[in-house]
């Protein structure tokens, strides 16, 4: 499969012995253009390995001598840059943790100004959007140019098989504002090898840029994110195993046109549907400041979203999609009717 750019190496460099291994293994893999690899690992707890440091970059610049293949790994600090800009890495990335203080991003935008690098972007922790938007625009104003995003999901407090729930949309939207390649961080987002070629053909399917996997050349005795680590061989396997996926639509596909067609008619009755309720919303709004009411009716509230999810349910729809949909109107008809109260 002909797919843009794959990202593959190990989560952190722990010896000379592993980098040139592994990178060895994904030389071998065509579709690999970037190897990967963590010397300054930000762990929770302060006991745990946290990495090589400049001793890893050394490792890396050997594996890159050795194979051809270029190399990236992640920088935090304006430390970090300056060390990784010696050692001749060819592309940094930008951790989660650290994308979410935009004190951070600025001391690593300015410690980049005039340094012609690809840097990847990863998203937040927290699925925010403008925080995701405003790290791209300290790195532009910086005069970075080569920019792209990693979605590597998000922190979920709701019960998940993955490690970071994916919430496709933004990232999406994210591609859609901006207009930035978007690589998926299959790894991230799975925590464990079960759900990655699920994860990967998805991503696929979404018309997404290129993949990020974490590879190793012993995964079970990887020093970090053990789970979640294939071989080399496992990530030819699972490349192999993709279903390609146009980008390109043919101007004389009558079917598709038609189905199209047929959403937009849907979505424009969905619009007046949501203007009518929206009134409605505005009556009630009325008679409660009218009869001395509060805005929220939590029991009723209740009822109304346990009854919409057990007819979606019914009808084939999703409870996620179902929540989502209906706790954006009330959310916007709490609102409305919160705003004639105040007047």
């Amino acid at each position: 499969m002909n797919y843009p750019l794959i990202i593959a190496g190990p989560c952190s460099v722990e010896s000379e012995e592993q980098i040139l291994a592994t990178a060895r293994a994904l030389k071998e893999i065509p579709e690999v253009k970037l190897l990967r690899g963590g010397v300054w690992k930000p762990r929770t707890r302060p006991d745990a390995f946290e990495g090589r440091g400049e001793e890893g970059l050394v490792w890396l610049a050997e594996a890159k001598r050795e194979t051809g293949l270029p190399i990236a790994t992640e920088v935090a600090t304006s430390e970090h840059v300056e060390l990784a800009l010696k050692y001749d890495v060819d592309a940094l990335w930008i951790g989660a943790r650290t994308v979410v203080n935009p004190f951070s991003i600025q001391q690593l935008a300015d410690a980049m100004e005039g340094a012609d690098i690809p840097v990847f972007i990863k998203n937040p922790v927290s699925p925010d959007l403008n925080l995701w938007i405003g790290a791209f625009e300290r790195f532009q104003k910086a005069g970075l140019t080569r920019l792209a995003a990693i979605h590597r999901g998000f922190s979920y407090y709701k019960e998940s098989p993955y490690r970071n729930f994916p919430m496709w949309e933004i990232p999406i939207e994210l591609k859609r504002i901006l207009d930035v390649p978007v690589v998926t961080d299959i790894s991230h987002i799975c925590g464990c090898r079960e759900l990655l070629q699920d994860t990967a053909q998805k991503s696929v399917d979404l018309a997404f840029d290129g993949l990020m996997v974490e590879c190793h050349c012993c995964p079970d005795e990887a020093l970090t994110d053990a789970h979640q680590q294939i071989t080399p061989s496992a990530l030819s396997t699972l490349l192999g195993s993709l279903s390609p996926r146009s980008k390109q639509v043919l101007n004389d596909d009558q079917v598709l046109s038609a189905l199209r067609s047929e959403i937009d008619d849907i979505d424009a009755e969905l619009l007046q549907l949501l203007a009518r309720r929206m009134n409605v919303s505005s009556q009630i709004g009325e008679y409660k400041k009218e009869k001395g009411l509060t805005v929220v009716q939590m029991e009723r509230w209740k009822q109304i979203l346990s009854d919409h999810l057990e007819t979606g349910k019914e009808l084939g729809l999703s409870k996620e999609l179902v929540e989502k949909v209906f706790e954006a109107i009330h959310q916007a008809s709490i609102q409305r009717q919160a705003s004639i109260l105040s007047k």
